[in-house]
């Protein structure tokens, strides 16, 4: 028997959208190493330019599955910021992987209210603070920030580091969207003063000595799901068991990932997809957050974990962390109940497939069906 008779998998070419991030690994790798064939799937990779890009395409059916910021499941079933689609979650791609880059100009201004000396890392926001009254007093042009999309854990992250320091985020500083591929450019042309964004455009804005990365989203939040993989409710329900060989192969990757030798093979092909040398994409695949040029590399072990206990499955207290984050920023419609928040989690979070998916992995693997490389 084949994974594809054992399954009776309902579709075996598929199309998922990614976007240039060292955390579409467990995507990348699962094609690169054979583990999609392994389960019946042909996939084709394509790499999408920004998250809302991202977005239309699986809602309209461009894309079968998606890499995807965890808060937009939510937002897509609620149509916020688009037309209203039903999105799932029943796999927790990746935690953490996000860093706060300023440029170097106002890291440099940090250091002139420090002495000449450059701050202990992670940067308390309340440099940033003194800096946001100093432009209000004199008058000048609010502090510019990025992220990459309204509804994204790089935004809460942003938001929750400088209300710390007290900063009114919703108006003694700007904040803007632009998609992560552009951030470095961004940072480079003066247009911002910094961002939150995933690796290795953090990195690549230190190597290239435009921009500090001052504190990471571990030092921000703990562990946190990053990023997801997506579908519509519509297909799932059309395709249930293509979606279980899907889950079983991604979980079968991150599995592969959790090895620093295998992360290095993993930092070399995603080249290819990023664009990026590999000074730039390893450094966070092996836990290691580059600060300034010429400083010291912070040891963060977890900057992109793939696994751990429990680390893939869904939860639907993570949803209702999201969710929290959402109405702090003014995200949420002002009538939105309890009982409506509860029904949205259920609809979006699905541990149960993703709990299918392990014990049909299991019963494979015993069969000898899937083979590890």
């Amino acid at each position: 028997m084949t994974i594809q008779q054992d399954l009776a998998l309902e579709q075996t070419d598929l199309d998922i959208g990614i976007v240039a991030l060292t955390d579409c690994a467990p995507l990348v790798m699962a094609k690169h190493l054979g583990f999609f064939e392994q389960w019946g799937l042909q996939v084709n990779l394509h790499i999408q330019h920004s998250w809302a890009t991202v977005r239309d395409r699986l809602h309209t059916g461009l894309l079968d599955a998606a890499q995807m910021l965890a808060p937009m499941p939510l937002a897509s079933t609620l149509g916020l910021n688009g037309a209203k689609c039903d999105v799932i979650n029943a796999f927790n791609l990746s935690m953490n992987g996000n860093g706060i880059t300023l440029s170097t100009a106002l890291f440099e201004q940090i250091k002139q209210l420090n002495n000449g000396q450059e701050p202990v890392l992670p940067l308390d926001s309340s440099w940033i603070k003194q800096i946001v009254q100093n432009k209000r007093d004199n008058g000048q042009a609010k502090l510019r920030f990025a992220a990459v999309y309204p509804y994204s854990c790089h935004l809460f992250q942003l938001r929750d580091w400088l209300s710390i320091a007290e900063i009114d985020v919703d108006n003694d500083i700007e904040i803007i969207i632009i998609p992560p591929t552009e951030m470095t450019a961004a940072l480079e042309n003066d247009e911002i003063d910094g961002f939150c964004v995933g690796t290795p455009w953090n990195t690549k804005a230190v190597r290239a000595g435009i921009g500090a990365t001052v504190i990471t989203s571990c030092d921000i939040w703990q562990e946190a799901p990053e990023k997801v993989l997506a579908v519509t409710s519509q297909w799932q329900q059309q395709h249930p068991n293509t979606f279980i060989a899907l889950l079983a192969a991604v979980q079968q990757t991150c599995e592969w990932l959790n090895s620093t030798a295998n992360r290095f093979e993993a930092a070399a092909v995603l080249q290819t997809y990023l664009g990026e040398p590999l000074d730039v994409i390893a450094p966070s695949l092996i836990g290691s957050c580059l600060t300034t040029q010429n400083g010291t590399p912070r040891n963060i072990p977890a900057y992109n974990r793939f696994i751990s206990k429990d680390a893939n499955l869904p939860k639907l207290s993570q949803g209702r962390v999201l969710l929290d984050k959402m109405a702090t920023a003014h995200q949420l419609p002002h009538d939105f109940t309890q009982a409506q928040k509860q029904q949205l989690l259920k609809d979006v979070y699905r541990p149960d497939l993703y709990k299918s998916m392990l014990d049909m992995k299991k019963k494979m693997t015993q069969l000898g069906d899937i083979q590890y490389s």
